[in-house]
């Protein structure tokens, strides 16, 4: 009876996300008719995200559910690899991703929020999806969390991973410009190209320290109170 909340929580955080991002295709913005379309944003990018990694747990509560009681050992190897992926996607995608879209967004927005999301905007966007979009996520994946204990892979790989994440849509971006001559976020317009190559690196070295975050936060809900219980025997 215990999985019986989280996995309805799961259902409701999934389909709150498949809301969102029709809500978001819905909308009638010039900058989804360009180059890219929704692709080019981060912000959509990380939703598509969520919504994956919401949709996998799922699936693997109802597999579970479904293979509860059984005796084949081909089911119980195809769910530790659904497992496996699930755990291997909050690691290097859905908490660091997650995370950095939101810290990012806000600091932007408080700063200037000329910066990241214009004025503009607002005809387009209304405020529920806006924090949909930039607020939600985060709560909503430590939620998860601690709801589920997720195995994370070494240090290294996982980093290597988020960076690669990283350096990709740094690339994407790029090309974005190259081919349309406009940058995807309004503060890479303002800065000198030294300047930007700063800020990329600056960017590529928050979303790392977030997946370490991530990986104590882990370790902290899940690891402490069975040190602690053994230290109580």
């Amino acid at each position: 009876m215990a999985l019986i909340p989280s996995q309805v929580l799961r259902v409701a955080i999934l389909l709150s996300y498949f809301s969102i991002l029709c809500h978001y295709k819905a909308l009638d913005m010039p900058a989804h008719q360009t180059y890219g379309g929704s692709w080019k944003f981060l912000t959509f990018i990380d939703l598509v995200i969520q919504a994956v990694f919401f949709g996998l747990c799922v699936l693997i509560d109802v597999s579970s559910l479904l293979t509860k009681g059984g005796d084949s050992r081909e089911q119980e190897r195809q769910l530790r690899k659904l497992i496996g992926l699930r755990d291997w996607m909050m690691a290097v995608l859905a908490f660091p991703v997650g995370a950095f879209v939101v810290f990012t967004f806000w600091s932007l927005y408080l700063y200037d929020r000329e910066l990241v999301y214009p004025k503009l905007l607002d005809n387009f966007i209304p405020q529920w999806l806006n924090h949909g979009m930039h607020t939600t996520v985060l709560p909503f994946i430590i939620i998860e969390m601690r709801t589920t204990h997720h195995r994370y892979p070494s240090r290294l790989w996982g980093l290597a991973a988020v960076c690669c994440f990283g350096v990709g849509y740094i690339l994407w971006t790029c090309w974005v410009h190259q081919v349309t001559g406009v940058w995807v976020y309004p503060v890479l317009e303002r800065i000198a190209p030294v300047a930007r190559v700063a800020f990329f690196s600056a960017m590529m070295a928050v979303i790392g320290v977030f997946y370490v975050l991530g990986e104590i936060l882990n370790s902290y809900i899940w690891e402490k109170p069975h040190t602690e219980k053994v230290k109580g025997e």
